[in-house]
């Protein structure tokens, strides 16, 4: 087996070897995977949320060590790491309880008993982006195992270090051997074959809404269900009523957070136009004091971004942009990128439209309340959003016009693994984490008991 390098984003030095799979490790993992789901989803409810929480345990007890690990290899703040760690195990605990939640109904019919069952798929394939590798995965993964199925998981290339390492705890901690496969290697090959192998029954997959548009088209081809988180453009929405200066110190953490490669990240902002100069002068000084640099170290706030080929990506939008101000980084080796305020000519320049996935954002002034619901709904996409006020009334309205599926007031807060998760128009379909995921990995079976009394 071939395979490639991995490179620490805030050094630029390599890391490691990791396995380029190809089909044929594809289909061996999908079929180790067949064979382990036929014992699990035997299982009583019982036993899966047992096993689970078992594993939620193994990975309690290893959060430093995985911290460390998406550290080196992605180039997250230890802080926010460590976070991620441990948002792992709360998933994986959250969803224990839901093979003893999975009940069917019993529904009322002439001449017998009409019940349902929640029957698993099989085998699931998940396929990971590169900017949260731990929590990401862990959505899929945890309900996906807890509703009967067994999973195949692929990492992105450029970040397999801690999804390599959950699929050996999975082990360690008792799970069976074939249930939770991690395949590193490339999307056009390993998750190519999640969509077209007989024995995947589902497929999730987080990442760019081009992509995903071909892995849904692929899942449509071979007629299975799809679930997809894609891309965002979210606005942040400041009212004149709103505490501006809350609103100006939270807006960098609501963009800047992981270098702004985060779907969720709030990279349009929309303030109401007579406090338009107040807010950029409350904006600027909370730019400056956001803190850049190792990622190691406990103070910093915003490490690298992931790559050198991403960098270029991104420094095109801030060159032909109107720099109203920027930030720091550090002028080391890495894949530095001193986060940037920019301020377009129009709605509609790329800036303001495209998701740039950086540090980047854009700032543009609005009228009033119909002005700034048409102007966050001016987008393809619509995952999350943020809105500032003092008044309900026009909390509620804005909250239901603007066509987001994650939007939160006087806060910026997208994910709460107790509630569903998931965008509208180009920003996906279907819901992850919430109360009712498990039961997104199941199919319902309708039985008739007939009674011979009609």
């Amino acid at each position: 087996m071939s395979t490639f390098t991995l490179i620490n984003p805030a050094t630029a030095a390599p890391i490691r070897e990791v396995p380029r799979a190809g089909v044929g490790e594809v289909d061996a993992a999908i079929a180790r995977a067949v064979t382990a789901q036929r014992s699990w989803a035997a299982l009583p409810p019982v036993a899966r949320a047992d096993a689970l929480r078992s594993f939620a345990r193994a990975v309690e007890a290893r959060i430093e060590e995985l911290a460390q690990l998406e550290v080196m290899n992605s180039g997250h703040p230890i802080s926010s790491a460590r976070w991620e760690a441990s948002h792992v195990a709360q998933v994986l605990n959250f969803y224990a309880g839901a093979p003893e939640r999975l009940s069917g109904q019993q529904i009322p019919v002439a001449g017998g008993i009409d019940v349902t069952f929640h029957e698993p798929y099989g085998v699931v394939g998940i396929i990971v982006p590169w900017n949260f590798p731990m929590t990401i995965a862990a959505w899929g993964f945890a309900p996906a195992l807890a509703a009967g199925n067994a999973v195949v998981l692929k990492p992105a290339e450029l970040t397999p270090l801690t999804a390599m390492r959950l699929g050996e705890l999975a082990l360690e901690s008792g799970l069976p051997e074939g249930l939770f496969e991690v395949v590193t290697g490339s999307g056009s090959v390993v998750g190519q074959r999640f969509v077209t192998h007989p024995d995947v029954r589902k497929v999730v997959f987080t990442g760019s809404t081009e992509v995903g548009t071909d892995v849904a088209a692929g899942c449509a081809r071979a007629l299975k269900p799809v679930t997809l988180e894609l891309g965002g453009k979210s606005a942040n929405i400041i009212f004149a009523d709103a505490d501006l200066e809350r609103a100006a110190a939270s807006a960098p953490g609501a963009v800047f957070d992981n270098a702004g490669q985060d779907c969720c990240a709030r990279s349009r902002i929309l303030v109401q136009h007579s406090v338009f100069d107040r807010f950029l002068e409350l904006l600027e000084p909370a730019v400056a004091d956001w803190r850049v640099g190792d990622p190691r170290d406990e103070a910093t706030e915003m490490g690298p971004l992931i790559s050198a080929a991403h960098r270029d990506s991104v420094i095109p939008f801030v060159k032909h942009s109107r720099v109203a101000f920027r930030g720091s980084a550090p002028n080391d080796p890495g894949f530095w990128f001193a986060p940037a305020v920019v301020l377009p000519e129009s709605p509609r320049d790329r800036v303001a439209q495209h998701e740039i996935f950086g540090p980047v954002v854009a700032v543009l002034p609005f009228e009033d309340e119909a002005d700034a619901i048409r102007l966050a709904n001016d987008t393809i996409f619509g995952l999350a959003g943020s809105i500032w006020t003092e008044n309900l009334g026009r909390a509620v309205r804005v909250s239901r016009a603007v066509k987001s599926g994650v939007l939160s007031v006087n806060s910026h807060s997208s994910v709460r693994y107790t509630t569903p998760f998931g965008g509208m128009k180009a920003s996906g379909l279907g819901r992850e984490l919430g109360p009712d995921a498990a039961e997104h990995f199941t199919e319902t079976k309708n039985v008739f008991y007939a009674t011979g009394d009609a």
